[in-house]
């Protein structure tokens, strides 16, 4: 199996991520999830956003969601790349993509790691607004907790 997952500042390149998980023998689905810094949010005009975490924790977290999904489903590799530090609006934040024999299990297992990173993983965000100087850190939401509850 071909897993990667990492957490760095710099951006990654799509196409190279999934190609490379077009390599392992029997693959007949890759499905992928590129998160992008949103610039428009409830409250205002976003101009970018801050990532932090704790490194060993959050790839402790991280490698226990692909594990946890590669014991739900028949997975052939799995890339987890999730950025940190500071990310201006339209850049790319996470790419989760998943390899499977079959599109089911590569949709649903995508799913699952997107879901579980986004509710359970350790990182903190403060977004920064337009015309506005200092940070707010941001609250999880009501609808990231229903996402991940139909995985229970």
């Amino acid at each position: 199996m071909t897993n990667h997952i990492s957490i760095q500042t710099k951006n990654f390149d799509v196409n190279n991520e999934l190609a490379q998980l077009q390599l392992s023998k029997n693959v007949g689905a890759v499905v992928s999830f590129v998160g992008l810094v949103r610039e428009q949010a409830s409250h205002g005009q976003v101009t970018a956003i801050e990532l932090e975490h704790y490194p060993a924790m959050t790839q402790k977290s991280l490698e226990n969601i692909v594990q946890q999904a590669e014991v739900r489903w028949p997975l052939l590799g799995v890339r987890v790349i999730h950025r940190v530090g500071y990310l201006a609006a339209h850049e790319q934040i996470v790419l989760v993509a998943v390899a499977s024999q079959h599109r089911q299990a590569a949709f649903d297992a995508a799913a699952f790691i997107m879901d579980y990173l986004k509710s359970k993983a350790p990182f903190w965000k403060k977004e920064y607004l337009a015309g506005q100087t200092e940070g707010h850190w941001v609250e999880a939401k009501d609808s990231d907790e229903a996402a991940l509850a139909r995985w229970v």
